[in-house]
């Protein structure tokens, strides 16, 4: 088996760019920290380090080795930190990114099935998809769900796995919302005040697109980045706004408001993305079979 002893000293000598500092981190001779990296250089057959002026650098096959070291020793430390959680009785935590433009409500509706975890404590971060995708790689997020998958980039080492496709609906408050305008759907839109998403939601490319298909001109009033806000903003009266069907199921409890119409060919798609270590975090395995099973 790999001599796990070695694999450390040598990813302490890379993150520390030295042998010297690796020896007063670690507190330890540098002879002896030397012959650890030697050894484990011996034991895998590739030179991990070579003499870069007053210290090392990482070999193309240290790199790689590096790397696997990172998920090992960050994994180790997580180790400690849940079991120490557990013996506390402390709670169980889920840490989830959503991106900007995302549906609230309709994430609101995937992380459901967790909800009811009894000590539960749910921590939730908005942003663009690329910095919580940094967030994610480095394992202070254990899941982010967004409008589109990420890019490739093998560098990160993620996982997406599309949860739901689902049709948009247009809802307005009563005072907007008439039988009229809901015989005309959709080319009552291009009379009616509209609230949509910013144009950073990759919902909002796929509405101006359906507009444009349905030659409907809207009179936008209002753009929001928080789907939450646009949907509050809606209901006070503002105007008549896109919501996903499966975010839907949450307007039942706000008052006023009133379905307009459907829209065909139009829909939202929620992806939920992975580092390795969302990939047996429990609760992120049951929003999955949640979803799945929706």
């Amino acid at each position: 088996m790999l001599n796990y002893r070695h694999l450390y000293y040598f990813w302490v000598v890379a993150k520390e760019g030295g042998f010297a500092r690796a020896a007063a981190r670690l507190d330890m001779a540098i002879q002896t920290i030397s012959a650890q990296v030697k050894a484990l250089e011996q034991e895998l057959g590739h030179q991990l380090l070579k003499p870069s002026g007053r210290g090392t650098t990482v070999t193309e096959a240290g790199q790689a080795v590096f790397a696997r070291a990172e998920e090992i020793f960050q994994i180790g430390e997580l180790i400690v930190e849940e079991t120490k959680a557990g013996s506390w009785g402390q709670s169980a935590r889920l840490a989830v990114g959503m991106s900007d433009g995302l549906s609230k409500l309709a994430a609101h509706v995937l992380l459901k099935p967790v909800l009811d975890t009894p000590s539960l404590k749910l921590v939730c971060h908005e942003g663009e998809v690329e910095q919580l995708l940094a967030e994610l790689s480095m394992h202070r997020l254990d899941l982010v769900l967004a409008c589109q998958a990420p890019a490739p980039n093998s560098n990160l080492r993620l996982s997406s796995e599309r949860l739901m496709v689902s049709r948009v609906d247009w809802y307005g408050p009563t005072t907007l919302v008439h039988k009229a305008e809901i015989d005309t759907f959709p080319a009552c839109l291009g009379a009616l005040p509209v609230l949509l998403p910013t144009g950073h939601a990759a919902l909002r490319g796929r509405i101006d697109r359906w507009f444009e298909a349905n030659r409907i001109s809207p009179r936008i009033v209002g753009e929001f980045e928080d789907s939450a806000l646009l949907s509050l903003f809606g209901s006070q009266g503002m105007g008549v706004f896109p919501v996903t069907a499966l975010g839907a199921t949450d307007l039942t409890t706000v008052r006023n408001l009133r379905l307009l119409g459907r829209s065909e060919g139009l829909h939202e798609e929620i992806h939920a993305i992975r580092s390795r270590r969302g990939l047996h975090h429990p609760l992120v395995l049951k929003i999955l079979a949640g979803a799945r099973d929706a």
